[in-house]
């Protein structure tokens, strides 16, 4: 089971959400590091030598995956079946496996994406 984290979780991070913290320490001791993709990356990273501290510990301690042709296609499936538009939570579902939890400030969206993949996640709102 992994914690996957969408653009909305990692600004959490960053504004010191405890309980979040404490579900990415749990994730850590589990063994498996929260898991994201470059194109979330993108959304919150703005850079800035000493702005973002929190945000910047969360993405050190975080898988990200590339958001390459191959996660693109699968991403583009899911939109299609879904009816939705945002390729970047389309990619972060496209990403999970059954069981995982996506943190997200978008429950409704993933929820969505999760039923047209067919996928058993929890989705837990920020």
């Amino acid at each position: 089971m992994s914690l996957v984290l969408d653009a909305g979780a990692f600004i959490a991070l960053e504004r010191n959400d405890r309980a979040l913290w404490r579900r990415v320490d749990d994730a850590h001791l589990r063994g498996s590091p929260p898991l994201t993709h470059g194109g979330i990356v993108a959304q919150v990273w703005r850079g800035g030598s000493g702005r973002q501290v929190r945000l910047a510990r969360a993405m050190l301690g975080t898988l990200v995956v590339p958001l390459d042709n191959d996660l693109g296609r699968r991403a583009g499936v899911l939109l299609a079946r879904a009816g939705l538009t945002d390729a970047i939570d389309a990619a972060l579902v496209a990403l999970c496996r059954p069981g995982d939890q996506i943190v997200t400030s978008d429950p409704a969206d993933i929820d969505s994406l999760a039923d047209a993949a067919r996928l058993r996640v929890k989705v837990i709102p920020v």
